[in-house]
């Protein structure tokens, strides 16, 4: 092919690329779901798992609510800081289109420029309701990307100012962060907002009664847990309410002749693996696909006029699928066995064994029962592990430390400290890295990596979300197919 033929057909392809886009009807429903922290690896740990649970004679994987949608892409989210960034600049990227520091929220490298958010735009320019649902604190950073503009993700009071400015119709999920100030003597968020005509519930009853005609709310999740985030899915008590729960909710409350926005968060998935507690993880990447599974029975009502995108703003703590110590195995069941996230054992376990100085020996009978890791010389029972005499004496190590120094700042420890122990309870980590390791899972990181991360979309408009590209043109996509500047 000559350079003129070659010339015309790339002419060709995107001119026909250009055409379909702006072709694309405009989706009346947009929903847009963010697993923080949450990559390719997280994902394929999560349907192995299930996979491995279903069938233990067969390598398979189990299914997502979303893993199957037609149109797959993968985004590049570095930010003006780094190739690992932090989860404000990434969703600024994804809400408004703009690179920036980590840390800022919506505002440029200048601090002098606010970025506004696909939230704003359809809520001014279309009269699109909409909706802000997460996991963590409302206030956190990708939550506060779609509606607050800030230099620093930590002004956590003047963040919760601009959610009640917001004037969005439906916030649901973790409490607010600091709602009187950094000094306590502000006035608090939550009077604030009901003066500006929000309903403000706080009982998983009240969120059951609420409906369209209820007008603006925010909804706190009653059983709160570790930093007034909700619990992680493998805590939950059963009829506790889920991110699931939550969407399903803000689709009665936000379905109107006009359209809706909603952004959903599975935040706790970050959290979890910053803590390099692999079955907490994989715990909530379900949570959140429950999640997803909840909009998807929305659009099999509307499936033309329905978009679903499910897609990460970074990976967090490189996890890995295999280990150095299982070779080319894994035994991923082995991850049934954890009973509790980190954070639960922490505060129910750990606490009381630095309050007491709880001898060794019970402490490893709460390990078994809540990790499934038994001391050498037991008879395990199912799918417990019998660990090794190293292993053992890893986990008293940690304990040790845990008595002596507990959890300590990076800049206070060794590097042989930090890279064993983090800057989490040392007992609780070291329990973690030795199942997951047992189960041919491993971390290389308690912090961001730079991995792409993928982007799963289903419906109206979603095949423009298909390739590889950065992470401000998710904003881009979007502001296209429905029509915004």
């Amino acid at each position: 092919m000559n350079i003129v033929k070659k010339t015309t057909a790339v002419l060709l392809l995107l001119c026909a690329a250009a055409g379909s886009f702006a072709a694309a009807k405009k989706p009346k429903y947009v929903f847009l779901f963010i697993g923080d922290g949450t990559s390719y690896s997280q994902i394929q740990a999560t349907a192995y798992y299930l996979g491995a649970q279903q069938n233990k004679s067969e390598i398979t994987q189990g299914k997502l609510s979303f893993t199957e949608f037609p149109a797959v892409g993968s985004i590049s989210t570095y930010d003006a800081t780094s190739f690992c960034p932090d989860s404000a600049s990434t969703a600024t990227s994804l809400a408004s289109g703009f690179k920036t520091y980590s840390g800022v929220i919506n505002m440029d490298t200048t601090y002098t420029k606010k970025f506004e958010t696909i939230t704003e735009k359809v809520k001014k320019q279309l009269g699109y309701k909409v909706g802000i649902i997460s996991s963590v604190n409302l206030n956190h950073a990708t939550p506060a990307a779609f509606y607050a503009h800030q230099k620093s993700r930590n002004s956590y009071y003047e963040i919760g100012l601009e959610l009640i400015d917001s004037g969005f119709d439906y916030f649901a999920g973790g409490g607010l962060l600091k709602p009187q100030g950094s000094d306590g003597k502000q006035q608090n968020i939550y009077d604030l907002a009901r003066s500006a005509g929000y309903n403000v519930v706080t009982s998983q009853d009240g969120a059951q009664k609420l409906s369209a005609k209820d007008g603006k709310t925010i909804v706190i999740d009653e059983h709160l847990a570790d930093s007034s985030a909700m619990s992680y899915a493998l805590d939950a008590k059963d009829k506790d309410w889920q991110l699931a729960d939550y969407v399903k909710k803000g689709i009665e409350v936000l379905d109107n002749k006009k359209g809706f926005f909603m952004m959903v968060e599975g935040g706790k998935i970050d959290w979890a693996c910053h803590a390099n507690d692999a079955a907490t993880t994989i715990g909530d990447v379900i949570a959140l696909s429950n999640s997803v599974k909840a909009a998807v029975d929305f659009y099999n009502k509307h499936p033309s006029e329905t978009l679903i995108i499910v897609t990460g703003d970074h990976e967090t703590g490189g996890l890995t699928i295999g280990f150095a110590g299982t070779n080319y195995d894994t035994f991923l069941t082995y991850l049934g066995n954890q009973k509790i996230s980190f954070a639960k054992f922490d505060s129910d376990y750990v606490a009381g064994y630095k309050k007491n100085k709880t001898p060794f020996d019970q402490v490893m009978k709460d390990i078994t029962a809540c990790f499934g890791l038994a001391a050498p010389g037991s008879k395990a029972n199912g799918q417990q592990i019998v660990l090794t005499d190293y292993e053992l004496q890893t986990i008293k190590d940690a304990y040790s430390r845990t008595l002596t120094v507990g959890t300590a700042k990076q800049k206070n420890m060794s590097e042989k400290e930090y890279v064993m122990y983090g800057t989490y309870e040392p007992l609780s980590v070291t329990i973690t890295h030795i199942l997951n390791n047992k189960a041919g899972i491993s971390f290389t990181s308690y912090s961001h990596t730079g991995l792409l991360v993928p982007v799963f979309s289903t419906g109206c408009g979603s095949s423009v979300f298909a390739g590889a590209y950065d992470n401000t043109d998710i904003y881009r996509k979007m502001a296209s197919l429905l029509a915004v500047r």
